[in-house]
This record gives C-alpha cells, sequence and structure tokens, in this order.
C-alpha cells in the first residue's frame, strides 16, 4: 500500500514538473500609461514588468508611487520602449496616440486600456490585466477585495441616500456619468453634480455650490492652508461656513483617479469618513 501511494506521488510530481515546462513564459511588459502602471504593479510579477510610466513615482498620482521606484522610469516615448523590447506595452486609450502607433508600426503589441466609468468596467479592467499576465487568480482576489469594501461601505452610508458634491481645485467637480459617480451611487449615495448638468466633469461656480446644498463635500486632501488659488477655492470662507469638517469627506486623490484594485481603498477610506461625519 505504502510503496503504491509513494509511486502515486512521484507520478503525480513529475507531471507537475512536467507541466511547468511546458509552459509558455510569461510576458514581459512595459507600461506608458500611469493607470496600467498599478493595473500591472498589483497583478504581474516583479520580473515580467520592464518598465513604467513617467508618472508611476507621482504620490498625487500612484497609489503604488513607492513600490514603482522599484522598477524603471521610461520617458512615456516609444523609442525607449523600444530598445527594452517587451512583449507587450500596455497603455491608456487617450495616451498620446502618436506614441502609440509608433509602437504597433514598430511591430510592437499595444493593449490599450479604456477609461473606466464604472465599477464594473473597473472589475473588467481588472480581469483583462490578470489574463494578459497569466495571474487571473490574482484579479479575482483583487476584485473580490472591492466587492468586500462595497458591502462595509453600503452599511456606513446607513441607506440614508445623501447627497455628495465631490469637489476639487479651483471648483472642478466630477459629473454624473463618471466613475466618482458610479462608486458614490454604488453604495447608496448621490453624487449632487448631477443637478448642476455636467455630465463628465467640469468647472462650478462658488454661488452654483453654495445654493446646490449638497449633504457633504468630497474632496480630495483636508488641511486648512491655501498653497495657491486653486485650492483656495475648496477653502472659501463661504464654503466653510457652510461646510465644516464634519461636513466634508476626504478621499486622497491617488485612490481615485484611477480605476483599478486602489479603489477597495478609496472604499474603505469612504467608510471611515462616512462614520467619521456621522457621528
Amino acid at each position: 500500500m505504502r510503496r503504491r501511494a509513494l509511486s502515486a506521488l512521484v507520478v503525480a510530481l513529475a507531471a507537475a514538473v512536467l507541466s511547468r515546462a511546458d509552459a509558455a513564459p510569461l510576458p514581459r511588459l512595459a507600461s506608458i500609461n500611469v493607470c496600467t502602471d498599478q493595473l500591472l504593479m498589483t497583478l504581474a510579477d516583479p520580473e515580467q514588468i520592464l518598465g513604467l510610466s513617467p508618472y508611476a513615482r507621482d504620490e498625487a498620482r500612484s497609489f503604488l508611487a513607492n513600490k514603482a521606484a522599484a522598477f524603471p522610469m521610461l520617458s512615456g516615448e516609444a523609442e525607449d520602449v523600444l530598445m527594452l523590447k517587451p512583449d507587450i506595452v500596455v497603455t491608456g486609450r487617450y495616451t498620446k496616440r502618436a506614441t502609440r502607433e509608433l509602437l504597433k508600426q514598430q511591430g510592437q503589441r499595444v493593449i490599450e486600456f479604456d477609461t473606466p466609468r464604472t465599477l464594473d468596467e473597473v472589475k473588467a479592467l481588472i480581469r483583462t490585466m490578470g489574463d494578459l499576465v497569466g495571474h487571473p487568480d490574482r484579479a479575482t482576489a483583487a476584485n473580490a477585495r472591492i466587492d468586500t469594501a462595497i458591502a462595509t461601505a453600503r452599511k456606513a452610508a446607513s441607506d440614508k441616500a445623501f447627497r455628495v458634491l465631490p469637489l476639487e481645485r479651483r471648483g472642478w467637480v466630477s459629473g454624473g456619468d463618471s466613475l466618482m459617480t458610479s462608486l458614490l451611487s454604488t453604495v447608496g449615495l448621490v453624487n449632487a453634480a448631477s443637478a448642476l448638468g455636467i455630465k463628465l466633469g467640469g468647472f462650478a461656480s462658488l454661488e452654483a455650490v453654495v445654493s446646490l446644498r449638497p449633504d457633504y463635500l468630497l474632496i480630495s486632501e483636508d488641511g486648512d492652508f491655501a498653497e495657491d488659488e486653486g485650492r483656495a477655492f475648496v477653502l472659501h470662507p463661504a464654503l466653510e461656513r457652510f461646510y465644516p469638517p464634519s461636513k466634508r469627506i476626504t478621499i486622497p486623490e491617488r485612490l481615485t483617479v484611477c480605476g483599478g484594485p486602489m479603489l477597495a481603498d478609496a472604499l474603505d477610506h469612504l467608510s471611515a469618513e462616512l462614520s467619521r461625519v456621522e457621528h
């Protein structure tokens, strides 16, 4: 019996070794977009990543800026990408067109990722990148984490359908057809920008914001120091009067500027902020 069991184990181990030997090598990739940078760093093995975009280490834009320091930083132009000879170049649909076309003309396989406007589209992008790098299991885990964060945020929102206005520098607001709207509506909140007639995004006047009277402002940075005129808009006395810290929800921009696994962190942050302002 022991001999039979040992023989079966040897056969199984040999099959596993042969399977790994026969498997195609995982692709080597370069990214020239800050959002594909973060998908790549989350889902690929480090040795698969040949280079990242110029903004990969930008702490304001990249959730994984510290992790990006371990990889070469590219210029964003075609020349240094071609020198690396990656199997695949990943980028955004709206990354510089001339660069994308030149890479294609030189025989590079270029995969362009759309800008998602819903959480479902985000999860689809994650699955696509997981399949591309050969790690669909990691994509499944990343999406499961987003689903868990959604459930937690729904409980924090308390089914009160608060009207929230995402407000940035100089009065920029994320509109009704934006990813921010999807994030808010998925957990039971309402993007008040829809009442301004703004679809994707646009500027709103101070008067329009005050007249709109949302329940909360959603901003990307707290604090009371205005380093320039853009920041001064959010700290205007009229807004501070109606929206003190107890009426302001803060989610750092690096958590929402891209559609990717970091949205789980954005949702967790939202949950914590809702608990804070409601108590």
